[in-house]
């Protein structure tokens, strides 16, 4: 019994992984798109390009956003160690200069 409910259970995970894996496709958003702009085409009617282009580049600017957040996320500590490491260059330069033009005058 256990043995059958072992072998049931495994069969089900697979399954359910290949199912959840195959789901949904990158690529199924552009063909339903396009899809639907050549069918009205076909038909006819009049479809926006414009508004559907501008719809297009918010998605792919939403997308850059994120993307970057993630990126300024896995790096901020560099960057700003980074600009610690510059301001602390240019103040000991200033500090430098104010040394030397005291001492001369």
């Amino acid at each position: 019994m256990r043995k059958s409910f072992l072998i049931l259970f495994l069969l089900f995970v697979y399954t359910w992984s290949w199912s959840i894996f195959n789901a949904v496709k990158a690529d199924d958003y552009n063909n339903a798109v396009i899809g639907h702009v050549i069918s009205e085409k076909i038909k006819g009617t009049n479809i926006d390009t414009s508004a559907l282009m501008e719809q297009e580049i918010e998605k792919l600017v939403h997308k850059f956003a994120i993307d970057s957040v993630y990126i300024l996320q896995a790096y901020l500590p560099q960057i700003l160690d980074a600009v610690a490491s510059d301001l602390r260059l240019k103040l000991d330069e200033e500090y430098k200069k104010e040394i030397l033009n005291g001492e001369n005058n």
